[in-house]
């Protein structure tokens, strides 16, 4: 008889290449985060990230939003599946969906999501950009507690990139990437020793 794995258990959305699922993932099959990935979905069949999760072992599911007609149906279809595995965290990895509130209700507290920008500042898209034309010196990534509304729950974590003269959003998003992965680590290291 196999023993139950004791450590708390994440799983993790996505809907491209899905290189913070695979840092974190890593991550627990180190040895440097004390927990394991039970579960990769992605609302895109092609995403890259589904095979990475595969080739590392991890059970995947892809639930693809476009086969719903309304976000709400879609978001059931989640829930069902992130209740067979009973996940101690969700965790949104460049997963490119807004979240119904009923969804996020039902996860209250147990869900992070990483966003490019020092949040309050610039919810939503085209962080990069909007830092630069504010005349900004500084842009980074942050680590927050998934809330109904978009991008303003309580922030975990957050980690500061300078932003140089000769910038372009494209420029900054690469420099803000790199420092991406280590920032969801750490904010996630915080989180599971967490006793609610």
């Amino acid at each position: 008889m196999t023993t139950p794995d004791p450590r708390p258990t994440l799983a993790i959305l996505i809907s491209g290449r899905g290189s913070n699922m695979v840092a974190i993932s890593k991550a627990c099959l180190n040895g440097e985060l004390d927990a394991r990935v039970a579960l990769v979905i992605s609302n895109r069949p092609d995403a890259p990230g589904i095979q990475a999760a595969r080739d590392m072992g991890i059970d995947t599911a892809v639930i693809d939003h476009k086969a719903f007609a309304s976000r709400e149906q879609f978001d059931n279809a989640m829930h069902e599946r992130l209740a067979e595995v009973q996940p101690d965290w969700i965790v949104l990895a460049g997963f490119m969906r807004i979240l119904t509130g009923d969804f996020v209700n039902r996860w209250q507290g147990r869900m992070l999501n990483i966003h490019p920008s020092l949040l309050p500042k610039y919810p939503g898209l085209d962080t990069h950009a909007r830092a630069i034309a504010a005349g900004d010196l500084q842009a980074g990534a942050s680590v927050h507690i998934v809330s109904p509304e978009l991008d303003a729950g309580p922030v975990v974590a957050q980690v500061r990139v300078p932003i140089e003269p000769d910038d372009t959003p494209d420029s900054l998003a690469q420099r803000v990437l790199q420092e991406e992965h280590a920032l969801y680590i750490k904010a996630l290291q915080l989180c599971v020793g967490r006793k609610d």
